[in-house]
């Protein structure tokens, strides 16, 4: 198994890091515990030496499961990375309880990482005005958890403005070769790594829709000189930033983990492992891809707000999401989430206020209809 340094903390971890957010599931949506158990052990008994898990992540089972999965021998082994999202921590005296929760589920007297959990600019400030940071730090100090850290999704911009503002051990962001010019971009690694931060990568595959391509994308890869399975060649990406510390995979079978662990123990998965032939080719397959968006929604956002609270470009992006991959599965459980969080095209007052603002002119509300018929009811 490939290692690389994590950030500043002086230790090495796995390229291939274990997410348990895509546990494997029982019909009514709950974890399929003997089979997480055999896939966690599985990781560690092979090489895997980091693990990503959250408050939230399998109707907050995701943690105890963990635990149980490692407790002992398998625990000295490896690093434990956990996340803390802003909604819980009511107050001050509610982050301590939701730690000490967090440690009794993990059966751990300390975390490697303890993240703030989806930090963006929307909610930065907030974490900064009731000093949150300062709660982390007296854990460090009392040797509950090692290092701190933080999850994000957005731009480069705001991205910036987090990282530079705080002494963070380690971030974790999405990237892969679908979001070059989105998300934090390479530029944002690039800062990372200037700054000594360990680098996680999550969303390598974007939700695993990039394990299979659509009949353009799978021709592009069938002409191509060097032959590899798109998992590969999508990891192969990520792998090839020297920044990055450990790459997320969020596996749910043992047949996904054994094929991963196999690509992360070659000798050559290595920074600037991909020649520019190779990364012609991997724009040739993001071209390909982004050409089969059906709703031109850009994410101007000139939509929002909306009376009803419906996130329009994030409802959108879902749908394309799915359309791209010619694979629903992964849209429709994150447009679940949505749906929790009551900001699903199910709410929409059919007000017109988003048609009339779009520059695009898209018929919002016809769409937004078919976008839930199309996505919901996953059961998780």
């Amino acid at each position: 198994m490939q290692k690389r340094h994590y950030g500043k903390t002086g230790y090495d971890v796995s390229l291939l890091g274990m997410g348990c957010m895509r546990l494997p599931r029982l019909a009514d949506g709950t974890v399929h515990r003997e089979k997480a158990y055999e896939l966690i052990r599985y990781a560690v008994d092979h090489g895997v030496s980091y693990f990503d898990s959250a408050y939230g992540y399998h109707n907050r089972a995701s943690e105890e499961i963990l635990g149980e999965a490692v407790e002992g021998e398998r625990r000295k082994k490896i690093k434990i990375a956990t996340k803390q999202p802003l909604g819980v921590m009511t107050d001050q005296a509610a982050i301590r309880k939701n730690l000490e929760n967090t440690l009794k589920k993990l059966r751990t007297d300390y975390l490697d990482v303890y993240l703030i959990h989806g930090i963006g600019a929307g909610i930065w400030p907030e974490i900064k005005e009731r000093a949150i940071l300062k709660e982390y730090e007296k854990f460090r100090e009392e040797g509950l958890i090692k290092a701190i850290g933080f999850s994000y999704h957005g731009n480069y911009d705001s991205f910036h403005e987090i990282l530079t503002s705080y002494n963070w051990d380690m971030c974790q962001v999405q990237h892969n070769f679908l979001d070059t010019d989105r998300e934090v971009t390479a530029k944002g690694l690039e800062l990372a790594g200037e700054r000594g931060v360990a680098l996680v990568i999550m969303e390598p595959l974007r939700g695993g829709n990039l394990a299979a391509g659509s009949k353009a994308v799978n021709q592009i890869y069938a002409d191509a000189p060097v032959k590899r399975p798109p998992v590969e060649w999508a990891f192969r990406y990520v792998a090839g930033f020297p920044q990055v510390s450990t790459v997320l995979s969020g596996m749910t079978t043992l047949e996904q983990l054994k094929e991963n662990i196999e690509i992360f123990s070659k000798p050559d998965m290595l920074p600037g492992n991909l020649s520019n032939a190779d990364l012609a080719m991997l724009a040739q397959i993001k071209q390909a891809y982004e050409s089969v968006v059906t709703i031109p929604c850009t994410s101007c956002e000139y939509c929002l707000p909306c009376p009803q609270n419906v996130q329009i470009p994030a409802v959108f992006q879902r749908y394309n999401t799915a359309m791209m991959f010619e694979n629903f599965e992964p849209s429709k459980r994150t447009y679940m989430f949505l749906t929790r969080g009551g900001t699903d095209a199910s709410n929409c007052a059919e007000c017109g206020t988003c048609e009339t603002k779009c520059p695009q002119n898209i018929p919002i509300i016809k769409h937004l209809k078919t976008v839930h018929e199309a996505l919901s009811g996953w059961v998780e």
